[in-house]
């Protein structure tokens, strides 16, 4: 008996120890809820671009412009939510929402998100259009990488997965448009509702 409340004890303090460590209290729902809002973005600059553009996107143009918008619209929106449903989550288990753990989190999930994002400016200002689409997956999927250790490890494999849509994007720039509809719409989707279903639903 003392062997086995032992065991338990070991197990506690790990657990305890893990959570000490990570930000766990993601909401997978968040990440549903930014598929459809990238999918809904994604349907609105195709709609902009196939009626109103010819075919030809420029810096200056309104087309161009509208589905920037677009697009920094959805980011906003899924900043949101995931604020609100994270926080929310945190709340419900008594979980602190701002640590330091947290703060790391936010620090390496930043870093190459800035950098990339930058960079991805650079090349907008050169007209270089084409490798936009895979630039915002491989840096997206760096950010969730590098962010991983302190947070749900598995969120590490989506990092993956952007990242191999981001090079096969890089590869065949035509299709980039619809690697990113997988990589920022299904896949959030897919991942989000995997996430749920293993801690958001357990955790009710």
């Amino acid at each position: 008996m003392e062997s086995k409340d032992y065991l338990k004890d070991i197990s506690e303090i790990k657990d305890l120890m893990n959570k000490s460590s990570r930000f766990i209290s993601l909401s997978g729902l968040s990440g549903i809820l930014a598929g459809i809002y990238a999918l809904i973005g994604a349907a609105i600059a195709y709609w902009l671009v196939t009626n109103h553009s010819n075919g030809i996107l420029t810096l200056d143009g309104w087309v161009f412009q509208s589905c920037l918008l677009t697009l920094i619209m959805v980011a906003i929106v899924s900043i949101i939510t995931a604020i609100f449903l994270t926080t929310r989550k945190a709340k419900k288990h008594n979980a602190k929402i701002w640590d330091a753990t947290s703060q790391r989190l936010i620090i390496n999930f930043l870093i190459p998100l800035i950098v990339g994002g930058l960079y991805i400016l650079i090349i907008l200002s050169q007209g270089k259009y084409g490798q936009s689409g895979g630039l915002m997956l491989i840096f997206y999927g760096l950010a969730l990488v590098n962010a991983s250790k302190y947070s749900i490890g598995d969120i590490r494999y989506l990092g993956y997965i952007q990242i191999i849509l981001g090079l096969l994007a890089s590869w065949k720039p035509g299709y980039g448009f619809w690697f990113w509809v997988m990589g920022f719409g299904i896949m959030h989707i897919v991942y989000g509702t995997w996430m749920y279903l293993k801690f958001d639903k357990k955790s009710n």
